[in-house]
């Protein structure tokens, strides 16, 4: 059970709902409505699948630096709580539910999958050089509302890329700020970020505009998806919350860093994924 609980420690598993409201999202616009049980389940089982796996590879192709990093030293691998050879089979275990729930979708889901796992696993090396990596990572997961579409209409559509193209952008401004705790050991390794590049003031602004085109992006889905009043009251709300953190995070003040990025942050996907339910529905 110790092992269990420092694996889903080590993959943040509470943190699934970041994603995951964004991905039923796209999959209940495109079925208009509820898709099937079966396809619940198997895009609730791609989104698990594909994220504790690029969690996985992030913490292994990630391990040398996390441990020179006084920060996340005592994270569960830098630690030695948990074995590279065991986190490497459940990198294999986790794509492999990706795939058999890709296959169970439709085929053009199975086809697009190592596409998936191809940017999943390439992400983690990009701050090794470049400071777009917040984005790249945002792109990461912005393929899962792309990815639920496909799986319920089983056509690629120009649609959700606006959905895909707000996700990563959310991602993008909340990563930003979240590695603003990082500057000077980035600077110091080499490594590749916005506030390594920019510095502190200069990632706030970035992640400001990164927020900024999340409700643009998210805005224009509604008005090409024909969405109504209950979806933009969502939108609404969502922006209240990403200005508050942009409120709590200042220049010269990341005490309460971890608060906006994760604590609060998780609730925009959830509220926009709620409000467009009782939009399509009422």
């Amino acid at each position: 059970m110790g092992k269990i609980t420092d694996f889903l420690n080590m993959v943040d598993f509470q943190h699934t709902l970041f994603g995951l409201p964004f991905a039923y999202l796209g999959a209940f616009l495109a079925a208009q409505g509820l898709p099937t049980l079966a396809q619940f389940v198997w895009i609730t089982l791609a989104m698990i699948g594909a994220r504790t796996a690029a969690l996985c590879l992030n913490r292994l192709i990630d391990l040398q630096i996390d441990a020179s990093n006084p920060r996340t030293a005592g994270w569960v691998m830098p630690a030695g709580k948990l074995s590279s050879s065991k986190v490497w089979l459940m990198v294999f275990v986790c794509f492999g539910v990706l795939f058999l729930s890709a296959w169970n979708l439709n085929l053009l889901c199975f086809k697009l999958a190592p596409l998936a796992v191809l940017i999943l696993w390439l992400y983690s090396y990009t701050k090794r050089f470049t400071w777009w990596c917040h984005f790249i990572l945002g792109l990461a997961i912005g393929i899962g509302p792309i990815g639920a579409w496909i799986a319920i209409s089983g056509v690629f559509d120009w649609q959700p890329l606006l959905l895909g193209l707000g996700v990563a952008c959310w991602i993008a401004g909340f990563d930003t700020m979240y590695a603003c705790q990082d500057i000077e050991f980035d600077r110091r390794q080499g490594l590749h970020s916005i506030p390594a590049r920019f510095g502190e003031k200069g990632a706030l602004i970035f992640s400001a505009v990164f927020h900024g085109f999340t409700i643009i992006f998210l805005t224009l889905a509604g008005f090409v998806l024909e969405l109504g009043f209950f979806y933009y009251s969502g939108i609404a709300l969502a922006a209240v919350i990403l200005i508050y953190e942009h409120i709590l995070v200042k220049p010269g003040d990341l005490s309460r860093v971890n608060f906006a990025s994760f604590k609060i942050n998780r609730y925009v996907g959830l509220l926009i994924f709620i409000a467009t339910t009782i939009d399509l529905f009422v």
